[in-house]
């Protein structure tokens, strides 16, 4: 659609619009390339310019532009507003704005509003011991950092979720629209509730270019762009032009007319009760990169290309051109008209920004630990699996936790959701949709009624990209909300890099005093790599659980209850946590129960533990330690144990589960790390140790490789072996099946290397008729298979 033509304001109105962006685009300019003399009060000199000149200049202006446009409607109409800028480098078209309406100041004071407080300002933008050039968590009203592209509309979504009266205003730009999550994310207005849930003003920022190249959408057709956007759902009205003029008049009127639009849906939707899907509107601003900038360089073309990327003056230090054209254009914004004597804006440009809590710098959405409230939890005692003797009955570890869930929900029906890539069901957390049904405001179709749990007023939130789920997961959590991630353990690789780029916003918030804890990320792994009978090779990968080991200890944590009462207990305690990524693995299918909820308890309260029942070395020291984390890992660990028994009776066994994989770690490294005493004396100082682990074996050794007795240390995991298999043969090909355990357990003690020959034979014996039943029945050997603890 084209811009609203009428001309909203007065001219005077437009100068001082004009005048607060002018001083907004200062600031951006004098972060990149100035340390002194901010004000140019005298002629620039060499000294004052920063030895390093880092920063995206590209971006600023439109930033800048669209933030104080969106402050007048704060003001005129009242609004409750966050603003996520998704232009990755876009910092500075933020940090000016945010200085100027006083937020900096107010939680910096050594950056006060004056010539001293922004000389320091200036002086440690993208520099060492200074801020970075994204919006980081050092930033006021940030909680998107723009790190790695893509992010920016799901997180947005996100935010806007349960919180009907805020509106979050989104800058994307037009090189993150061409990435995968980014494309996705704008299906993210099919999850909308008018009733229930605030609104997403997404701004498509057209500047034309990446770092050296031209995007994607600004290179078709007006009309292509056009149906583009419709396709997806929205309404989209542009702004486009260069003339700073004739471009705030525009913005004006687009963006009020896109205001009013919103709160017309939504109180056509309040006011009915009708959660229609409305096509919401969008707002496409085409502006040159690095608007008002050097319009050449060297004879080059910079300003609306992509030389206008990063720094457009790149030697200034070294050419004398490039200094006098900086000078030049900073003095083009004119700050003396802007600033007075002591380095403050002018008050009839102060009055501009909103005031108090209305400026988005300190709007308590962007600082979302301030709005969390406890979740109402259920006992999870009561959803307890029986269990009268360990290793003796089977049950599926996931559906007690899919009940759980259900009544958290019931409890918490304005700031709890449960996220998953349509695989709620697949994984045993459907009792959930008793509670409430999957998010859906897009067509129905009668069989939709039978079993599609699909409702308009619905909390679980289901779509088939993990990279939308997580966007929006976050989003909910950076604005003071509770959240609970399932998917397939293969394919959470999906989000790898987003799991990186929360990591590192949690680790740097940790070091900003004013940021408020916010609930942590709890994500389940299921569908897991030991039980992938008809999926096959694709579907087997713990990898992930590597990934995390390389995040901040002061963030990640990692836990692998082996059935129902320990999985219950370790949700129960990472709902109720902040500050965290948990990582849960578990698997769905039906598995051995061991412990009931009280030993439970204590089991998952201390992480690691010597099973009694599963051991015979009491009082005396053992001949062999046995240890597991993982639900298959620990049934053959067990089975293995038993084998040993039965042949070698006078062998001393210690048996040992690990639910918390960072307590193998030293004290010194993680928080839940054990002392090394505590470690020698559960695995002793020289015995041999034989780890059945569920992921690739090689994460142990690095988690452990400091301790006393690594040397012993000998652990089985998954080696890339198998593909359609069932799950005791896909164990024997990657040697974690109790078979394996007992030859290498004979391997390893000096007294039955000779001594166990006949055993290890027969256990080979056995794992050839394993396979070969595996081959001729499709399933596994029914006294291996249905194998329980028989002590």
């Amino acid at each position: 659609m084209t811009t609203p033509s009428t001309k909203l304001l007065p001219e005077q109105e437009i100068n001082k619009i004009n005048a607060y962006w002018r001083a907004c685009n200062y600031l951006a300019a004098g972060m990149i390339y100035l340390r002194d003399n901010p004000l140019l009060r005298e002629p620039l000199k060499i000294e004052h310019v920063k030895s390093r000149l880092l920063g995206h200049w590209g971006s600023s202006p439109g930033l800048s532009f669209t933030y104080i446009h969106l402050n007048r409607l704060i003001n005129k109409y009242d609004l409750n507003a966050i603003f996520m800028a998704g232009p990755g480098h876009g910092a500075p078209g933020i940090l000016g704005p945010v200085y100027l309406e006083g937020a900096y100041s107010e939680i910096y004071p050594n950056k006060s509003e004056d010539e001293h407080g922004m000389r320091q300002f200036f002086k440690e933008f993208s520099f060492p011991g200074g801020i970075g050039s994204h919006c980081t968590p050092e930033t006021p009203g940030s909680i998107h950092e723009g790190g790695e592209l893509g992010y920016s509309v799901s997180h947005a979504f996100g935010a806007a979720y349960d919180n009907p009266d805020l509106i979050v205003a989104v800058m994307v730009g037009d090189g993150e629209s061409e990435t995968a999550p980014l494309a996705t994310s704008w299906h993210s207005n099919k999850f909308l509730n008018p009733i229930r849930d605030g609104a997403v003003l997404p701004i498509l920022h057209l500047n034309g270019y990446k770092i050296n190249n031209p995007t994607i959408l600004s290179r078709i057709s007006h009309q292509e762009l056009e149906n583009l956007f419709k396709g997806y759902g929205w309404t989209p009205y542009f702004v486009e032009g260069n003339d700073p003029e004739s471009m705030h008049q525009a913005m004006a009127a687009t963006m009020e007319q896109c205001v009013l639009e919103i709160r017309s849906i939504q109180q056509e939707a309040r006011s009915s009760g009708k959660p229609i899907r409305p096509y919401w509107p969008m707002i496409v601003l085409r502006s040159p990169k690095g608007w008002t900038g050097p319009k050449e360089v060297d004879g080059k073309k910079v300003e609306g290309f992509w030389r206008a990327h990063q720094v457009p003056l790149g030697n200034v230090r070294d050419t004398p051109e490039h200094f006098k054209q900086l000078e030049d254009w900073l003095r083009s914004y004119k700050p003396e008209e802007l600033f007075d004597q002591d380095g403050r804006l002018l008050p009839e440009l102060k009055v501009l920004a909103p005031k108090g809590a209305k400026r988005m710098s300190v709007n308590p959405h962007a600082n979302g630990g301030l709005l969390r409230k406890a979740l109402h939890m259920p006992d999870c005692r009561e959803y307890a699996a029986s269990v009268i003797k360990p290793g003796t009955t089977s049950a599926e570890n996931t559906r007690p936790l899919g009940k759980f869930l259900r009544d958290i929900m019931h409890l918490n029906m304005n700031n709890f959701r449960v996220f998953g890539p349509d695989e709620n069901s697949s994984n045993k957390l459907d009792d959930v949709y008793e509670a409430s049904k999957k998010t859906w405001l897009a067509d129905y179709l009668p069989e939709d009624a039978d079993g599609g749990e699909l409702s308009p007023d619905g909390r679980v939130m289901e779509m088939l990209s993990e990279h939308t789920l997580e966007g929006w997961l976050e989003g909910y959590l950076l604005t003071g909300r509770h959240g609970f991630f399932s998917t397939y353990e293969a394919f959470v690789h999906v989000i790898d890099s987003m799991f990186n780029q929360h990591a590192k916003w949690l680790a740097m918030s940790k070091e900003v005093a004013w940021r408020a804890p916010v609930s942590s990320l709890n994500l389940l792994i299921t569908s897991t790599v030991w039980r992938q009978d008809h999926n096959g090779f694709t579907h087997q990968d713990p990898g992930f659980l590597d990934l995390v080991v390389n995040k901040s200890p002061e963030v990640t944590r990692i836990y692998l209850p082996p059935d129902v009462n320990c999985l219950l207990t370790v949700a129960d305690h990472c709902l109720k946590s902040t500050n965290y990524i948990n990582v849960i693995v578990c698997d769905k299918q039906k598995h051995l129960q061991f412990l009931d909820m009280d030993a439970a308890v204590k089991h998952c309260t201390k992480g690691i533990g010597i099973w009694d029942w599963a051991s015979n070395d009491q009082g005396v020291e053992p001949d062999l330690v046995i240890a597991s984390a993982g639900d298959i890992p620990t049934k053959e660990a067990l089975a293995a144990v038993v084998l040993l028994r039965e042949n070698f009776p006078e062998l001393k066994i210690r048996f040992i589960n690990v639910v918390d994989l960072y307590k193998l770690t030293p004290e010194t490294e993680h928080p839940h790390g054990l002392s090394d005493k505590d470690f020698d004396s559960l695995f002793t100082l020289d015995k041999p140790i034989l780890f059945n682990f569920h992921g690739y074996p090689w994460l142990i050794h690095r988690l452990a490789y400091r301790r006393n007795n690594h040397k012993n240390l000998h652990v089985r995991g998954y080696k890339e072996k198998g593909s359609i298999n069932t799950p005791l043969e896909l164990a024997i090909q990657n040697e974690i099946d109790r078979f394996s355990l007992v030859i290498d357990a004979i391997n390893r003690i000096p007294a039955l290397r000779v001594a166990g020959a006949h055993v290890k034979e027969s256990m080979k014996d056995k794992q050839i008729e394993c396979r070969n039943y595996a081959y001729e029945h499709g399933t596994d050997l029914p006294e291996v298979d249905n194998w329980v603890w028989p002590y």
